[in-house]
This record gives structure tokens, sequence and C-alpha cells, in this order.
């Protein structure tokens, strides 16, 4: 089979690029041929006047993307067109091309996107669906992305042409979400349950569980540092539990330096802001790790880093809340606390920290969650399975 993979790289390294290299990765070592086109959010800082003033004209029909997809299609033929994110260098009109060229259309939804500008539905701290269960119009109200209301306005014009378009029915021959919660919230939102399907991420080559017997390291938090991921939560739960629990956090984001501060003046000692490393350093961290903290305060979508954790017999202390409650089953194979709650993270911490045994278990349950759902064996059928009723779908 030949594969037409699309992307839409941001400006900061994150989760979706690595999904997005791992499937390619994957699909190549099963015998397929893939081609990529791959836009990337760094192209924005060399764009000239004219470029920058029609760019969010755009992001509702792109038609560099457009054109250069058109010809690649008709070039290479491919037999499915699979795409992760077209925001805001591919946009939708992508699917105008492949339907054009007799190609279906899968596309992963690693966010919200299609039904909340913002893509998180996320607002002040607090989950907020108001963009679903009123219009688009919320958003521009509140600048609900990058705090723009004129940003704010070209995303929500894009998503409203395309509805009227009928875009999301019509063009797509399968969606991808990642959790069974993310479909159920698409779907009551819009998107046609048939063509709606649930395939987890993968983690792939096998980290391999922990040498050690029993977890006796520090507490992990891996993930971009903002406000939704909980990363204040986190350190005010800090200033509650032993300063002898260590806390190694890793990764990079718009609230590092307040994070620095923080840290610097309640003498929080006991954490180690570790930076953006690569990602072979953060699984050796993991292996010997206690527990991963994960105090997300959005819905998230799925969360690869409780998955490196799982494989790697790691248990997960996770916000009760979206995707995070679905894959980290309270009890077994970590523990759920109340999202937003520090004093209720840092008692759920102290009890972990302070029950080995315990933990151990739901480390060894964790790595065997990761064998039933989470490899890129079980991952590749999945995937199959949906590019057949893609095509299926177009016949």
């Amino acid at each position: 089979m030949k594969i037409l993979l699309a992307h839409n790289r941001y400006q900061m390294p994150g989760g979706e690029d690595e999904v997005f290299r791992s499937e390619a990765e994957l699909l190549r070592s099963a015998g397929h041929e893939v081609v990529e086109y791959v836009r990337d959010n760094h192209e924005i800082q060399e764009y000239g006047i004219w470029d920058k003033a029609t760019l969010s004209l755009r992001t509702v029909w792109a038609w560099d993307s457009v054109r250069e997809l058109t010809g690649i299609l008709k070039r290479e033929k491919p037999d499915v067109a699979h795409f992760h994110n077209t925001f805001p260098l591919i946009s939708p009109a992508s699917y105008h091309a492949c339907q054009g060229a007799g190609v279906p259309v899968v596309q992963t939804l690693h966010n919200y996107r299609l039904y909340c500008p913002a893509a998180t539905f996320l607002r002040g701290g607090h989950v907020c669906e108001e963009c679903v269960d009123h219009n688009l119009l919320r958003s521009i109200r509140y600048g609900c992305y990058r705090t723009s209301r004129p940003a704010t306005a070209a995303v929500a014009a894009m998503l409203k042409i395309h509805r009227l378009r009928q875009t999301w029915r019509s063009k797509v021959n399968a969606y991808i979400c990642l959790t069974e919660f993310q479909r159920t919230k698409l779907v009551a939102a819009g998107l046609p349950a048939e063509r709606t399907f649930v395939k987890p991420n993968f983690i792939s080559p096998d980290p391999g569980t922990r040498t050690t017997t029993s977890p006796c390291g520090p507490a992990v938090f891996v993930g971009r540092l903002s406000t939704e991921k909980g990363v204040v939560t986190l350190l005010k739960a800090w200033e509650r539990v032993n300063r002898g629990t260590v806390l190694r956090i890793f990764g990079d984001g718009p609230l590092r330096v307040e994070l620095e501060e923080q840290k610097s003046q309640r003498s929080l000692g006991n954490i180690c802001l570790e930076g953006h490393r690569p990602r072979r350093e953060v699984l050796r961290a993991l292996t010997s790790a206690r527990f991963l903290l994960f105090p997300s305060e959005w819905y998230e979508t799925f969360g690869m880093a409780i998955v490196e954790a799982f494989a790697s017999s790691v248990p997960v202390i996770a916000s009760r809340l979206g995707a995070m409650a679905e894959i980290v089953e309270d009890g077994r194979t970590g523990l759920h606390f109340t999202p937003g709650d520090p004093e209720d993270l840092a008692a759920k911490v102290e009890w972990a920290w302070t029950h080995d045994q315990e933990m151990e278990e739901m480390g060894r349950n964790a790595r065997a969650e990761y064998e039933l759902k989470y490899t890129a064996e079980k991952n590749y059928q999945m995937l199959m399975e949906i590019y057949q009723h893609a095509m299926h779908a177009r016949n």
C-alpha cells in the first residue's frame, strides 16, 4: 500500500510530531511505501508582508499547500492520505484536493480544534465547551486562541466556513480519536459516529520494563510547561509534601521562568527543572522513577508520557479528568486525584511514597496494560483496519 502522510509541525516540538514520525516508521517497517508532505510553522518567521497579511486567509484555504499536494497526488497516486495536523499551513482545503484526485482521507484528531478554536476545551484554567453549547462567537469574545480576538476570529472563520461547506462530513472518510472519551465528546459535538474510530498512540521501540525490583527514585513529570498541564498545581502540591520527596520536571514552555522563580521563592530544593531533554534521556529517567505525575487540567486527548511510563512499569498519578481517567485505572495502574487540587495531589503523592509494595504492583499492571494496548504491533492492526474502512467508504 502507498500512503501519503501529511503534517504541519509546530514551532515547539510536541507529541503530535513524535506520533507522525513513529507512524511513518511503523508503516515503512511493515513494507508500505510512505510519501510525506510536511509544512513547518517556522516558515511563518520568514514570511514577507504579503504572506503575513494573507495568513488568515490561508488558514481557511491554503492555496500553496493545495497546489503542492495536487502535484504529489497526481504523481504518486497514493491509496490513502492520512493527515495529522493541518493547522495553519496545510488547511482543510487539502481534503478537497484529495477528493478531486479520488484519494480517501483519514484524519487523526490530536486535539479538539474542530469544535474549539483554542483546541483544548479550556478557558481561564477551567473546562469550557461554550463553542459547542452555543456558537463560535463565544471564542472571539474571550480571545481564546493566543488571547487575541483577531487571531481567534481567523480560526473561528476557518471552522465556520468549512462547516458550511460540509468539509468535515463529506471530505473525510475516517477520523481517528485517541481515546473513547475523545470520541464521545467529538461525536456529541457533531462528528459522524460511523466514521469516527478509536486508535491510541503507541510506543516504539519498546523501552523495556524497569530493571530494579522496587521503585526507589524520584517522582517525574514530563510535558509542556504551560497552565493547562497543571504545573502550577504541581508546585503548590510540592510545598505540602515531605521535603525528601524529589521531583524531576522534564520539559519546557511559557511557564519555565515563572516556575524557576517560584521554586526559588518557596525554597523548593527538592524540585529539579531539567528543561527539554532528548527522549532517550527522559526514558532513562522514567525507568528509575517511583511514579510519573500527570496533573493536566484540560481533557487531554491521550498523554504519550503515560504510556511511556506504563511501558517502563512505572505507575502514574493523574488527574481524574478526561482521557487521563480512562487510560489510568485508579488503584490498578496508578492513582487519581482531583484536577487543580494541590492538597489532594499532595495526599496521593505522600501515600504513593510510603506504599512501595502497592506501587510496585501497580507498575506491573501498567506494563501489562502497555503490552495489551499500546505496542506497535497492536497499533498497526488497528491502523490497517481504519485505512481499509476509508478506502471502502470512498468506493
